[in-house]
């Protein structure tokens, strides 16, 4: 099977993809906070709505406080830090209360946690730190479906049936490749192709772990606000690992 052909077997996923670009590459060229952290926002909120699906978690008052910490992210400095006052104020009413559903901290931890690593890292380095986080992870994204769809035959993991390691090799080649090329703009070209690396294999158990969450769940999508693509959560998985690691590892050897 062709390259081509790879894309014409599902034009509507094509086609959604295509439209998110469009949007992503508008909001990229206006680059402002505001607009951002609203986009990021919809994003964050949509994909708490399906964590909470995946956890089998019924709570509406859950909502309200996700709300307000993303108000706060907008002013605070350092919105990954943010995590870390969330786990605090749940210790502590698990304390004063004694017993409460634990599993209502996962989704501040998953997809909470990543979202607020991704404005912390807008904040600190930049549209053009976007740029090469959606690079690397497009690339590896797009490179396992086209390598993996022509050639792939050895399963990756029991987790996701249809990733196969022939894929998942060639997506992070084609990561790494564009990453290099963009990374370049903040390291040398050195330290542009070990942090592509790192995020291009991030994004990919980024992916893996979103299709754990399905399995355990027994869903084949977290939702179908995306044609073609599933939920949100189902195509900003990789880039909830990959903003994470590119965020640490720009702070630690940029």
């Amino acid at each position: 099977m062709n390259i081509l052909k790879v894309f014409l077997s599902d034009k509507k996923r094509v086609s959604t993809a295509i439209a998110l670009v469009g949007v992503v590459a508008l909001i990229g060229l206006v680059d402002s906070f505001f607009l951002i952290w609203a986009f990021l926002g919809v994003a964050f909120i949509v994909s708490f709505y399906e964590a909470m699906m995946l956890f089998e978690l019924r709570s509406n008052s859950v909502y309200v406080y996700a709300f307000i910490l993303w108000i706060v992210a907008a002013f605070y400095p350092n919105p990954d830090n943010l995590v870390f006052v969330v786990l605090m104020i749940f210790a502590s009413i698990l304390a004063f209360k004694g017993e409460i559903d634990k599993k209502l901290f996962m989704p501040f931890l998953y997809p909470t946690a990543s979202f607020l690593f991704l404005l912390a890292l807008y904040k600190e380095f930049g549209i053009v730190s976007f740029l090469w986080l959606l690079v690397v992870v497009a690339g590896t994204d797009i490179g396992a479906y086209v390598v993996g769809k022509s050639i792939g035959k050895t399963k990756f993991s029991e987790t996701s049936p249809n990733k196969t390691i022939e894929g998942v090799i060639g997506g992070i080649g084609v990561g790494v490749v564009l990453g290099s090329l963009a990374g370049v703009y903040f390291v040398s070209i050195e330290k542009a192709i070990l942090i592509s690396i790192v995020v291009s294999i991030a994004s990919v158990f980024g992916d893996l772990f979103e299709s754990y969450l399905k399995r355990k769940a027994g869903v084949k999508d977290s939702g179908s606000i995306l044609p073609g693509h599933g939920g949100v959560l189902d195509r900003v998985d990789g880039y909830l690992f990959g903003g994470i690691a590119l965020l640490v590892l720009l702070r630690g050897i940029a």
